[in-house]
């Protein structure tokens, strides 16, 4: 007998009908004679609900956010409880359990937590039972007993951490997509899904703009080195099989081409080319908790020079905001301005490694095309540019097929 943990999102779970589908599909796992534990998000939409629900007791001032994760943690809790109705209406033993329940120890950052610490004995002891366990994703609790959250990507946390934990066979993450595919579909219409992946690239993947998975998620599963499978809710197609790399791995070149809109670009001009002065600048931007992705300094001209970095487009106001005040540090002539309308494009593969000539491809590949590369960032299995967002569709496409994906 093998022990399965599946993970459904929002989207599977988000009417009676399909929190019906997806109880049979427990029911299904639990009959071919495997343990099942199965991690619930909240139904789609109600996570939503709850905040604006919050916004309108609150008026114009701020709920605490020790208050939030009590009533955001209620989302899975609906969840759990309707999905082991469901299985027990149908003849099976099923128990829901919270994230507290299950021995989800977190730290006390409320609405952002992370896992510390997981006691799956009590999960264990109603497998042995003959139960299935129906857990609520995207919860835990701290050492004294509060409820907390975990953020973005939390349920699909939940279910890798406790496959960790209860060391179990296989973890199924399924979603409302068959898989990871080596481009956007929607985007790119040859698009393949991928039959195995590594963890490298599909963390390099979801940073780069794929958003099957949450990075922090993937990372997880890399350090206790647990395999999942991302596959879809809605029909019996295998998914893609995330796993560590292997030496059949290393012949696939590009595995896949990502794309990430509404980036900007701010620079900051006239900066003496002194120590200090990249430590002021970011250090500035970081306490904003602005993330920073590309970074690019033009070499220094009579001890003067400029650095330029990408942000979400959404995050250029505070970056100008926290810059300003920094700017007689940097120089006299010191300013700071931004351009948006830019898109970052990567293409991923971890063959890269052992194969040159990968980024002369890609760059006439975009020049052929007629595309503009601003920016160019680079890792030992990426390679990231940044261009006009109005030709991110353009650019991928002909990434893909410059690369042959399709035919993947």
């Amino acid at each position: 007998m093998s022990l399965i943990v599946q993970k459904y999102g929002g989207t599977s779970v988000g009417t009676p009908e399909r929190i019906v589908n997806v109880a049979n599909r427990i029911l299904a796992t639990k009959a071919e004679g495997h343990q099942v534990v199965a991690v619930v998000s909240a139904m789609s939409g109600v996570t939503n609900k709850l905040i604006e629900l919050a916004d309108q007791v609150t008026g114009e001032g701020e709920p605490t956010e020790r208050e939030m994760d009590v009533l955001l943690s209620t989302g899975e809790q609906t969840t759990i409880a309707l999905t082991a109705m469901a299985l027990n209406s149908m003849g099976a033993k099923a128990v829901s359990l919270t994230g507290a329940q299950a021995g989800i120890e977190t730290d006390g950052v409320h609405t952002k937590a992370r896992i510390s610490n997981i006691s799956p004995a009590g999960v264990h002891e109603l497998l042995d039972d003959g139960n299935i366990v129906i857990l609520a994703g995207f919860q835990g609790k701290t050492p004294d007993g509060k409820i907390t959250t975990l953020g973005r990507g939390g349920s699909d946390l939940t279910a890798i951490a406790m496959a960790a934990a209860i060391d179990a066979d296989l973890c199924q993450i399924f979603t409302d997509v068959d898989g990871v595919y080596t481009c956007d579909p929607r985007v790119v219409p040859d698009a393949k899904k991928i039959d195995e992946i590594s963890y490298d690239e599909l963390l390099e993947m979801a940073s780069s703009g794929t958003k099957v998975m949450q990075s922090r998620s993937v990372e997880f599963a890399k350090k206790f080195g647990v395999r999942f499978e991302v596959r879809s809710s809605l029909n019996n197609n295998p998914g893609t099989l995330v796993k560590e790399e292997t030496m059949s791995m290393e012949s696939v070149v590009i595995r896949g081409v990502s794309l990430e809109r509404a980036q900007a670009k701010v620079t900051i001009s006239g900066v003496k080319d002194l120590p200090g002065s990249a430590s002021r600048i970011f250090g500035a931007v970081s306490e904003e908790n602005i993330l920073v992705d590309m970074i690019v300094q033009n070499v220094s001209k009579t001890g003067i020079t400029d650095i330029s970095f990408t942000v979400h487009k959404d995050d250029v106001a505070k970056a100008e905001a926290a810059l300003k005040p920094v700017l007689a540090e940097l120089g006299d002539g010191a300013m700071v301005g931004a351009e948006d309308g830019i898109a970052k494009l990567s293409v991923v593969g971890i063959g890269m490694r052992s194969h040159s000539g990968v980024a002369a491809e890609m760059f006439k590949a975009l020049s052929d095309a007629g595309i503009n590369i601003e920016m160019i960032s680079t890792s030992e299995i990426k390679i990231t540019v940044t261009v006009s967002e109005a030709q991110i569709d353009e650019a991928a496409k002909v990434m893909h097929a410059a690369f042959g994906l399709a035919e993947a």
